[in-house]
């Protein structure tokens, strides 16, 4: 069995959304580092630019960027009208963009639940749905184009914060891509989902900064999660290793949803 072959992504078009900072910036890196050609889309365009200088200074796949802000509804068609136009075929689509909410459960505003949820789940399958025409377009007999969703372990497990439309949206979306898995399948699409646990990211730093002991202590395996977790996870689920994966919620958190607490 050839081992770079199984694992290869080389050539591979794949969009990342929110794929300029943190977990998504990870996820483009490794794809990049591994020949694909990342299209990163997120709102904030010198962002984009800025990760798209880093990426194609490695000299081995290339990045290119689409700036769009995914609280508007219409920037969905915007993005998968400029892929059409630019390749007119995808092969990965990783649905990375997020927002989170925290504050009190005796004040938690309703602005909270439409902010969050109308991002981490109804842009999501949105976007997918967007982009399906070059999603298959992308895929081939053996090689089925890729949905990759990024979950939470806040979707599995009940979390002592008080992020409450955080937790129930991505609930949501590890149920949506499986529902996804089962009407993309067909058409020669795959969905999957990798529930993160604490990653560095804009997201976790301050939680973090005042945690990271306790945080680290809950997981099995004593660390946060690297780059290199959540990219080689990404490329095997988009390489040919990860062809018959479907419907899948992967825990990627070294144990921690699974360690008890006594």
């Amino acid at each position: 069995m050839d081992i770079p072959n199984l694992f290869s992504v080389k050539d591979k078009i794949v969009l990342v959304t929110g794929g300029a900072k943190g977990i998504g910036l990870m996820i483009s890196t490794g794809f990049v580092q591994n020949h694909a050609h990342v299209y990163i889309s997120s709102r904030d365009a010198s962002a984009c630019a800025s990760a798209c200088t880093q990426l194609n200074a490695l000299g081995k796949g290339r990045a290119s960027y689409i700036p769009a802000d995914f609280y508007n509804e219409a920037e969905i068609t915007k993005v998968a009208e400029e892929l059409r136009r630019r390749e007119g075929k995808l092969h990965v689509l990783v649905n990375n963009s997020g927002s989170n909410w925290g504050e009190s459960y005796d004040t938690y505003p309703s602005k909270a639940w439409d902010r969050v949820l109308n991002l981490n789940l109804k842009r999501v399958f949105q976007l997918t749905q967007a982009v399906t025409p070059l999603l298959e377009a992308g895929a081939t007999e053996g090689d089925p184009a890729r949905v990759i969703n990024i979950g939470s372990i806040d979707g599995l497990r009940v979390p002592s914060l008080e992020t409450f439309a955080y937790s129930a949206s991505k609930a949501g979306l590890h149920h949506l891509s499986r529902v996804l898995a089962s009407h993309l399948g067909p058409r020669g699409i795959t969905s999957n989902t990798l529930a993160c646990g604490p990653f560095e990211s804009k997201m976790m730093k301050a939680t973090l900064e005042k945690f990271r002991e306790v945080i680290e202590g809950g997981v099995p395996l004593g660390r946060i999660g690297s780059p290199e977790d959540v990219a080689g996870s990404c490329i095997w689920l988009a390489s040919r290793a990860g062809a018959w994966v479907n419907g899948a919620t992967i825990a990627l958190d070294g144990g921690s949803v699974v360690h008890a607490k006594l």
